[in-house]
Parts: structure tokens; sequence; C-alpha cells
């Protein structure tokens, strides 16, 4: 088997075109495995059970079935989840079925209510106990000997002393005694408070900050958006996030507006009225007050809403359409570093910045480059500053969420550079109206501000021997080759883990994985959360397809190819895509089935709906290379996707297609043109976006119930949006008429689709 290539973990260079054969005739879609019949299957058989975490190597459920997870040693799912749960022993095996040997840990994941939270351990001044040569951290794969006086590292095999403080007999079976009383012990997941020593300059850090950074150009004040936040936020200040238990946030908040110049605010307490101070040198960014710029929200409350009221006011005539950008990321650096304390920018913008200022940016929006070696410019930032503020705003704890509306090319690639390496988000609203999308921008604040989150986080994922993490995708900074660095880490986001092998593995002992999160709670708490997992390893290549997870393997897929696109032509992207799906079924085929015709395909069954899968994958924006697909909405899916969890992945891949007009309850259908019939109404989410699908034949009486319209030709002008939608001939699935319209060979006559925003339904 040919290596790897390079800028593709895992993968290998593309069969040459004469293997491809004769065209082939267009497949019966009954003939291919159903996803929609995999997911069921999953849960009638896995649905509303209790998995419990006491068995290594387990499979869990897939992340579309509702189950209740009881830990009991290892991880739950939710935090982290595998591409497969029996690891090939030898390195030989793994080149040889090139399944990619990878995880996905969401390590501040939501916990459903029904199940318990983390437990929260505290060791007092001495602090976790660890192994002294990896510096694992106590965990039920620990094995204590010598009556409780030393224990044997499971990750490297160290013998080490315990701690007088920690010393605890053995019972008859050679456990502690007090083993169900520490969760270190018996859990797989759980925290430590963490010591003087886990601190930036051995002090314990500050509460952290919000600051809301409002465009007050030209566009935004027309457009009622300066208005809209600023209401908005005189109700969701009062709803910063809080610990359990506390009264009040103790989140502190700054304002600053800005067009080509930036607006300081002053909301100190004790003032009658807000004051206004502005930096105008943009070149050399600085914070003109320290005192009353970031405050605590319910002393100033009656100060920071007599400023969100006069905003809209005082920019009311303005007619400046430029402004900068980058300096409004360095004035937030800047104010954190002040206050010395971490945080997030909430940034409100609506166009590329043009202002004579660092950072200016020129529009390179060329279509020409599209499906030429020069492509991958297209995703790469054009400014080193912003490679600079990335590296300054993780070493300050400075996370960026933007919030971009813009009319035209923005050069999403670039601007949204700082966020993708900060643990931010980016939320995109093409050519916003306050009708349309005003409610769905609110919804994605409200969220965005209220979601739980941790500031100032490290990363460290350690393995016991024989295999050991090589590379990492997410919303994340390295410094080095093993800590992962963000600024801020939210329940939503993830980082995928690539695992490669430095020595045989051993079936009798399996393999171990350890993830370490050291972060700042919003209390200003420094804390370690602890993650362990541990897996079969086999010499078998048919146990290690047996306890493969496809919706884990497409993920790290996704994510490998989004980031080979910036070195690589798409096309050999794509190329290595179908390439290492044929060799992994291949090999199977080859290895692990019985006898069978040679044009036969033979799966998995674990795997069966993985080509169905990877096909979607390439029918994603970034993946198409079409000069219809607008570059900033390209660069924008390729940046969502990088940061996002098994389940986010497996529903934007594969959205949900359910046809409404049955006598029996929604269920989903295939993504399939050929399961559309004029007579139906679909419902179509990818958990991003939402369609509702309208054949023209709908009956009178279900345009009345639904519509209260005689039939649907009187729905054309009450719809919020109407357009035709296209498809890929042969489409096999919806993706392409996600995020963004694009225009295909066909338009299916008579039809037309209604876009609706998917928190208006959901």
């Amino acid at each position: 088997m040919a290596g790897p290539q390079p800028g593709m973990p895992g993968a290998f260079p593309a069969a040459p075109a004469s293997m491809a054969g004769p065209p082939q005739k267009k497949m019966d879609l009954d003939s291919i495995p159903s996803t929609t019949q995999v997911i069921q299957d999953d849960r009638v058989q896995h649905g509303g059970q209790i998995f419990c975490t006491n068995t290594r190597g387990q499979v869990p459920p897939l992340v579309t079935t509702d189950f209740t997870v009881q830990d009991q040693g290892n991880a739950s799912p939710r935090f982290m989840r595998c591409t497969t749960y029996s690891l090939p022993c030898t390195a030989e095996l793994a080149k040889q079925c090139q399944v990619p040997l990878a995880a996905v840990i969401k390590p501040l994941a939501r916990l459903p209510k029904k199940e318990t939270p983390l437990c929260v351990v505290n060791h007092g001044d001495s602090g976790p106990v660890r192994c002294n040569r990896c510096k694992a951290y106590m965990c039920p794969f620990m094995q204590f000997i010598d009556g409780g006086r030393r224990f044997q590292c499971g990750f490297c095999s160290c013998v080490n002393e315990v701690p007088d403080s920690y010393f605890q007999h053995l019972d008859h079976l050679g456990r502690r005694v007090d083993l169900y009383q520490r969760p270190e012990l018996s859990l797989g997941s759980y925290e430590f408070e963490a010591t003087i020593d886990y601190c930036k300059k051995n002090h314990p850090p500050n509460p952290p900050a919000y600051i809301f950074m409002i465009d007050v150009s030209y566009n935004n004040i027309k457009s009622g958006l300066v208005k809209m936040i600023c209401e908005e936020l005189k109700t969701l200040l009062e709803k910063l996030p809080r610990e359990e238990g506390m009264e009040n946030s103790p989140i502190k908040v700054g304002f600053v507006t800005y067009n080509k110049v930036l607006h300081f605010y002053n909301v100190k307490s004790s003032l009658a009225q807000p004051q206004m101070m502005v930096v105008s040198d943009t070149a050399e960014m600085f914070i003109p007050l320290l005192d009353g710029f970031l405050v605590n929200y319910q002393e100033s409350s009656a100060v920071i809403a007599n400023l969100l009221g006069q905003i809209p006011d005082m920019f009311a005539d303005t007619n400046e359409s430029e402004t900068v950008f980058a300096p409004v990321i360095q004035a937030g650096v800047e104010a954190f570093k002040a206050a010395e304390c971490s945080g997030k920018l909430f940034i409100f913008h609506s166009s590329m910045p043009t202002a004579d200022a660092p950072g200016r940016l020129k529009n390179r929006d060329d279509k020409k480059l599209v499906n030429t070696e020069k492509e991958k410019t297209l995703f790469q930032p054009q400014k080193s500053v912003y490679e600079q503020l990335s590296k300054d705003c993780v070493l300050t704890g400075c996370c960026v969420d933007l919030f971009l509306f813009p009319s035209q090319y923005v050069d999403l690639a670039s601007m949204a550079d700082v966020t993708s390496h900060t643990g931010g988000s980016v939320y995109k609203y093409n050519n916003f109206l306050m009708a349309k999308d005003g409610e769905h921008f609110l919804r994605d604040l409200r969220k965005d501000v209220q979601k739980s989150i941790g500031f100032e986080a490290v990363m460290r994922v350690r393995t016991s021997t024989g295999f050991r993490a090589t590379d990492f995708y997410g919303a994340i900074h390295m410094n080095n080759t093993t800590d992962v660095e963000m600024a801020a880490v939210d329940c939503d986001k993830a980082v995928t883990v690539e695992f490669k092998h430095d020595d045989t593995l051993s079936v009798e002992s399996g393999a171990l994985i350890q993830c370490a999160l050291l972060y700042t709670t919003i209390s200003g708490q420094r804390r370690l959360r602890i993650h362990n997992l541990s897996l079969n390893c086999s010499s078998q290549l048919s146990e290690v397809y047996r306890s493969s997870e496809t919706d884990s393997l497409i993920n790290f897929f996704a994510k490998s190819a989004y980031r080979a696109i910036l070195n690589q032509p798409i096309k050999t992207v794509r190329e290595i895509l179908v390439s290492q799906t044929a060799h992994m079924l291949a090999c199977y085929k080859k290895n692990c089935a019985g006898p069978s015709a040679a044009s036969q395909l033979i799966l998995p069954d674990a795997m069966k709906v993985f080509p169905v899968y990877m096909n979607s994958l390439m029918k994603t924006a970034p993946l198409v290379g079409s000069t219809e697909l607008p570059t900033d909405d390209r660069a924008h899916q390729r940046l969502l996707v990088m940061s996002l969890g098994v389940e986010d992945t497996q529903l934007m891949l594969y959205p949900r297609l359910i046809p409404l007009v049955s006598k029996e309850p929604p269920a989903p259908v295939r993504c399939s043109e050929e399961r559309l019939c004029e007579s139906g109404i679909f419902l179509l989410e990818n958990g991003h976006v939402m369609f509702l699908w309208l054949g023209q034949a709908i009956s009178p009486d279900h345009a009345q119930k639904i519509f209260n319209v005689p039939s649907i030709s009187h729905l054309q002008g009450h719809m919020v949006r109407t357009q035709h939608t296209y498809f890929h001939k042969g489409c096999t699935s919806f993706k392409c008429t996600l995020d963004v319209m694009c225009v295909r060979e066909q338009v299916l006559k008579g039809v037309q689709s209604v876009r609706f925003d998917t928190h208006s339904y959901l």
C-alpha cells in the first residue's frame, strides 16, 4: 500500500484513471443501505436504555439515539467518541485497512438533566495525584500495589509512591476500600479543583468579561440592526451565565462602537450619564480608560440601559461607510490585558474592512481561481496581522465571536481567522433584513451569550504506550505538538484527535486515552476536567471494522479534507476521499468477508452507510469546485465544520427529510430527489437551515389546514422567501440545497421551495 499523502492524514494517492472502469448504470436507491433505516434500527435496539461504561471497547449507540449514560469507569460518549473501539495491534494492520484512528472530544459537552453532573474533587494544597513519569492524572486505570502504598500507572507502567494524605488500604481483590467514595477511582469523567500552580503567574484568575463591539457604520444604522442589538442587550445582560447557586453572574461587561474609529464607553455605576472616549489612532491601539470600562452589570445596569438607548440616536445621521476590523480585536486584547482577565468579544460587523488601518483587506474573490491550483488561496487568510492577532488572543485568553451581516463579499476567510483559532464561532446572515432574519439572529445571540463556557483552556491528550496523538482539528491554536490551546471552549466545541502507532499494542492490556482540560470557570476558578477511555486492541481486521463508528469516521474525514484544501487542489482532495473509501471497503471484502462476485460490494455492518455519508461530504460547498457558490459561504462552512462534534456533522452532512402529509407519525425518509412527490409536503433541516418543500399538487384541504389559503397558488404573496430549488443530477443527498442555493443542471418542474429559519420550528 502507498504511504500517507501530505496534508491528508491517513490518506493515500488516488488510483490511476485507467482503473476507474466503464461508466456504471444508475444505481437503484433501494439497493443502497438506508441511513434512515440504520438510525431507526439503532433507536429500536438502544433507545431509552441505559448505557453503562464499565466495559472496555464498548461501542456506544449512535448519536441519533436517545439513551442514558451511566458512568462506570469510562467517559460518556457525549464527551468522547472514537472512529473504532478496537485498535489494530500494529502499524502494518492499520496501514492495511486504512481505517483512521481518531477520537472526537467534546470536553464541556452538555449532559441531559437525567444524567449525573460531573463530580468536583478537591485535594487541597497538594493538588491532584499524578504519575511522576508521564504526568497522567489519577484515574480508574491506575493499579494499586504493596498494600496501597504504591500505584502503577496504566499509561506508562511507572510505579509511583502514594502520598501519605492519599493512602488507603486495599480489599481482598486488591482494590482500595474507598474506591466508590473517590470519583477519580471509579468514574470515567470528573473534575479537580486546580491549585495555584495551575494559574498564570501563580495568581488566582479574575472572573472573565464580555465586550460587545458594534459596527455603527451607515448600513447597520439604516437597516435597524444597531437598534435591534441595543434593545436585545437590555434584557439579555440579565441572563449572563452563572455558576449553579449564584444569584448574579460574576462576568463583567464592556461596550465599544466603531466605524473607522473606535468609541469606548465609561459606564461606571456612579455616573449619571455614560461617557464616550474616541480613539482615532487605530495603528497604535490602546484603552483610553480602565476604571469604568469593564463593570459589573448589576451595579451599572441603569447607566448601561441609558447607553444602549442612546447609541442608535448618536449615530443616526452617520454617513460613514468605511470600517476597521483588526484594531477592534486588538482593543479587546488590550482591555483584557489591562484588567488581567480573560473573556469574549462579541463583534457585530457588516462589511469588508477597507479603512486605512492594520488588517485592511482588498477584494480577492476571483472566480477564475476555482478548479485551479490556486483555488486554495481563496480559503487562506490574506494578512499576517490576523495570524499575530490570533496568537495575542490565545495568550491573553480573548475569544472572538463574529456576527457577520454582509451584502457582498467580505473575505470571511481572513476576517474569521482569529475566530477559528480562539475557540470562537462565526454567524453569518447574508443580505440581512430585520423582518426575515431578525429573530434568527437574536436566537443565535441569546444562545451564544448564555451557553456554558470555560476560558484560558489548555488540553493535553495522553495515551498508553504503543500509540500517541499526532494531529488535532478544531477551533484551536497550537504552539507545540502536544498542547491544544483555546482562548475559550464552550459546550458545543469539539476537538478531533488523530492517533498513530509507535509500537505494537497488546490485546490483553488494550489501549488507554486520557484527555485533561485545564480551564477557568465563569466564577474565576481554575479547574481540571478529566475524561478517560479504554479501547480494545485486536490482531483481527474483522474486529477493527466491527467496532468502527461511521458518524465519527465522517467527522474525521470532513475535518481532514477541509484542512487539506488549504494546501492542495480540491480535485486532489476529492480523489483522496474516494480512494481511501474504496480502499477501506476493498480491504474488508478481501480479508473479512466470504467468497463473492468480483463486482459485488461487501460492506461491514458498522459501515454500511459510510459511502452515503462520504457522497454527502463530497457535495458540501467547500469541496464542490463551482463558480456559482459564493466564496464566503464556502469558507464559512469550512470553518464551521472544523469545530463541530459528531452529532452536528452527522446531521449537517445527511439532513432529515420528513414527509408531513401522511397518516402515520412523521418519520424521516431517504434524502433523495426520488422520495419527493408533487402531492407531498416535506420538511428538510440540517440543524442550521430549514426548508419547507411544497409539491404543486398538494390537496386544497392541506393548503387550507396548514396555510389557511384555498390552494398553494395563493401562497405566493405570503412567503418569507420564494425560490426555485435546484439539485445535482442523480443527487442522493440534499446537502447541495442547504446553506447556499447551488444552481445545477435541472429544476424540478412545478415545484417550489420556501426557506424558513430553523429556530422557528425547533
